[in-house]
């Protein structure tokens, strides 16, 4: 599938699902993501990731990115199906667990109108959430603001599917409240109960076989965040792959 990229760089959108799905799968037999090709598996999700917002937001007819260890011409596909809210949010949980500040950038850069041109509806915490990570990252203006209606949409008698956006997207949400506030035993507490919440919601009779379930992205990336910033991550669990986590796998190739 990557191979084929250059001759149809539409195929962008699958791929980023199945890289993602093999990276996740990976850290079933090794949840500590300790062996290398697991990381492989990780940077090759990221780089797919990132190049879908590349292939999306160029001026240009074809964008230079780097997959699978090498370089590859893709080609411009402005929105497609694939270029949502979902999709961008994946993408920066990847940039930021494989460290890579100038993917992050870049994604930060994505208008928020480009994903609003898919076709697909999506609730307004989506877009208020990832106004609030780019504001974040550029240092951008009112970012509290943000952040409340990022989390005041996730409630269930605002969110189109309460029990996602109650168990899944608020908690990253509510540690990156407690980062932002430097609230350490905060922060703390409220990865342990995203934790819990991951669990009970992939674990549940229909979804317990599925590959999202094997990592906890998103509280991951926070955890990333927090980690990189000096605050002590106490939490232990198969959930959050411990090498991922303290980035020791990181400058081993170029990425």
């Amino acid at each position: 599938m990557i191979d084929g990229l250059e001759a149809d760089s539409t195929d962008l959108g699958d791929a980023q699902q199945t890289t993602l799905t093999l990276a996740q799968s990976h850290c079933l037999l090794d949840p500590r993501a300790a062996i290398f090709r697991t990381w492989d598996a990780w940077v090759t999700a990221m780089q797919i990731s990132s190049a879908v917002f590349d292939a999306a937001t160029t001026t240009e007819e074809h964008v230079q990115c780097r997959i699978a260890h090498q370089n590859r011409t893709l080609q411009a596909t402005g929105p497609q199906w694939y270029v949502t809210p979902g999709s961008w949010i994946t993408a920066f949980y990847l940039a930021v667990i494989c460290r890579e500040k100038d993917r992050i950038t870049a994604l930060c850069h994505v208008p928020l109108s480009l994903l609003r041109e898919n076709g697909t509806r999506f609730d307004a915490y989506h877009y208020d959430w990832i106004d609030t990570l780019q504001t974040y990252w550029l240092g951008g203006p009112d970012l509290v603001r943000k952040l409340v209606a990022a989390v005041d949409g996730t409630g269930p008698q605002t969110a189109s599917a309460p029990e996602t956006a109650g168990k899944l997207m608020y908690p990253p949400m509510e540690m990156f409240h407690r980062f932002v506030r430097k609230d350490h035993a905060g922060f703390t507490q409220a990865l342990t109960t995203a934790l819990q919440w991951h669990k009970e919601y992939w674990t549940e009779e229909s979804r317990m076989y599925q590959a999202p379930g094997l990592v906890a992205l998103a509280p991951l990336a926070m955890a990333c965040i927090a980690h990189d910033a000096g605050i002590p991550i106490e939490v232990e669990s198969e959930y959050l792959p411990a090498t991922l986590l303290g980035r020791n796998w990181c400058g081993e190739f170029p990425t």
